[in-house]
């Protein structure tokens, strides 16, 4: 009898260990279900909103930018960012000894529920109330119930908007510094391979003393490493707003902890630290200060201006047959000169540029026009231009990396430039030849001169090849024959001075040493171009 209860009590207990197994399979199931569902209705509004012909689509999203800084700047990370700063106020009163009024359960319910937001409910609210912090502070209380009391405690709108906006700044800023670094990275390759391919040097766009191909390129880096300079100072200055109260005085946490002015100072610095900084702005209105985005918005506008410079140079050599961007396979240039090469990416990337270089003036007057401790003309256009700017960065870094992954450079173009114009360069050597056998400066200056203007006079006027040297070598007064003057002249490279030995130098010196402290950035970066 005891022993058909045993096995009784026992097959119950499997019973029901296994209708346990079934529940937590099916719920588990279930879950797994409700998110695939969710992520392919997700899936299908996105696509659905990529796809709509019917209404104006941002080209910065839809042609020009990467996904990284896209994904940066989307709502899911704006507001995700929002809970993060209210769960990282309500660990921080917790841990300061408001237990009596924001308890561990709180906060282990704001944290259940950090990413996944119902923007439906949120919309529905803002709709309503006009106010998009309270209608997500509305939304994130209906999925948490136990902390809805305490969500947003002592804080002010700005505390969620400030702070996520320097974190998000933050996060871009280093995707921008990443793909600046790997431009650099590019180029420095780019001047070793050239660094004594002797080109034309151009002055006043008229041709000038012969350089090389790679320390033409030297400058552009220059430019760029200044750049980055700017972005290291800049990264300096990202701190987080904090707690700060509405206009930044702190008086409603002062309340919340009874007058204790050190528990208040320790909050700011705890959320702070929560949220990735270590340190905060020491003073504040009701928003950091508007200068910070200021010059966030001139530095990035200092990178749109170095690629501009460089864009445009491409674009010229281009034109000369000397230098070219990468030209894609059943890339078409023109859709009625089929055998057009445009410089498409270069002209995309000067066009990005001068949109990015004019956005400073609407962040200085933003800034300027923040009345007393803050006015609202600063929300709507904010939310625009710095997106924006950034986007703007990645675009044309985008370019840059793309262009200067594979160059195209034609040495037999860039020397017949050089023979065009080397007999004239060279016309100050040869006078000091012709000293050196004896024959007098003045008469031989005379000589030259005369001829040097009558090849010109050949070269423009008919077209035809510079003949100076056919000239001067078949001129009985002038003691060299045509093929003496031609060795003398040589290819041109006698004529770059140190350009050659100031790449080595300036790569050895300056770029190398950067390019290792930002080693872990280096790498092959996705510059595919969407068109």
């Amino acid at each position: 009898m005891q022993l058909s209860v045993i096995v009784i009590i026992n097959k119950t207990i499997h019973n029901i260990h296994y209708a346990t197994l079934q529940i937590s399979c099916f719920l588990f199931l279930k879950g797994m279900l409700s998110k695939f569902v969710y992520l392919c209705n997700l899936h299908e509004s996105i696509w659905s909103l990529q796809m709509n012909r019917e209404i104006y689509q941002e080209p910065l999203v839809s042609r020009y930018t990467s996904v990284e800084m896209q994904k940066n700047f989307s709502e899911q990370t704006k507001f995700q960012t929002w809970r993060r700063c209210w769960i990282a106020l309500a660990e921080a009163q917790h841990e300061l000894g408001l237990t009596d009024i924001v308890t561990q359960a709180m906060i282990d319910e704001l944290k259940k529920h950090e990413t996944d937001i119902d923007f439906e409910v949120a919309a529905k609210k803002e709709k309503e109330i006009r106010h998009d912090v309270m209608a997500h502070v509305y939304a994130y209380g209906k999925q948490c119930p136990i902390a809805e009391p305490i969500i947003h405690l002592g804080a002010t709108s700005q505390f969620v908007g400030c702070n996520t906006d320097l974190i998000v700044q933050r996060d871009a800023l280093r995707f921008i510094k990443k793909a600046l670094v790997n431009v650099i990275a590019n180029l420095a390759s780019f001047c070793s391979t050239y660094k004594s391919q002797a080109t034309l040097g151009y002055t006043h766009y008229q041709p000038a003393q012969p350089t090389t191909v790679g320390k033409r390129h030297t400058l552009y880096i220059q430019d760029l490493l200044m750049d980055l300079d700017y972005i290291e100072s800049l990264e300096k200055q990202f701190k987080a707003r904090g707690a700060k109260g509405t206009v930044g005085t702190q008086a409603t946490f002062i309340e919340l902890f009874k007058g204790d002015h050190e528990k208040v100072r320790k909050l700011d610095m705890l959320v702070a630290k929560k949220l990735g900084f270590d340190d905060v702005f020491a003073v504040t209105g009701q928003t950091y200060t508007r200068k910070l985005d200021m010059k966030t918005a001139e530095t990035l506008a200092g990178i749109g201006a170095s690629a501009h410079k460089f864009a445009v140079d491409l674009r010229l050599l281009s034109n000369l047959k000397v230098q070219e961007e990468p030209f894609a396979k059943g890339q078409v240039g023109s859709s009625a000169m089929a055998y057009k090469r445009n410089p498409m990416r270069s002209e995309r990337m000067t066009g990005l540029a001068r949109k990015l270089m004019g956005l400073p003036a609407d962040f200085a007057s933003t800034y300027s026009n923040q009345w007393f401790e803050r006015t609202l003309d600063d929300s709507a256009i904010r939310r625009m231009d710095v997106p924006q700017a950034f986007l703007l960065t990645d675009a044309i870094l985008k370019l840059y990396l793309n262009i200067t992954s594979d160059m195209v450079v034609f040495p037999k173009q860039i020397e017949r430039h050089l023979r065009m114009e080397l007999p004239f360069m060279s016309t100050e050597k040869i006078l000091m030849a012709c000293v050196e056998k004896g024959e007098s400066r003045q008469e031989m200056h005379e000589i030259i001169k005369v001829h040097s203007l009558d090849a010109g006079k050949v070269v423009k006027e008919e077209g035809l090849d510079n003949d100076l040297l056919i000239r001067l070598g078949t001129d009985d007064s002038v003691p060299f024959s045509t093929e003496e003057l031609v060795a003398m002249v040589g290819t041109g490279e006698e004529f770059t001075g140190r350009a050659a030995e100031q790449t080595d130098e300036f790569l050895a010196e300056v770029v190398n040493p950067r390019l290792a402290e930002y080693q872990s950035l280096v790498e092959k970066m996705d510059s595919q171009l969407n068109v």
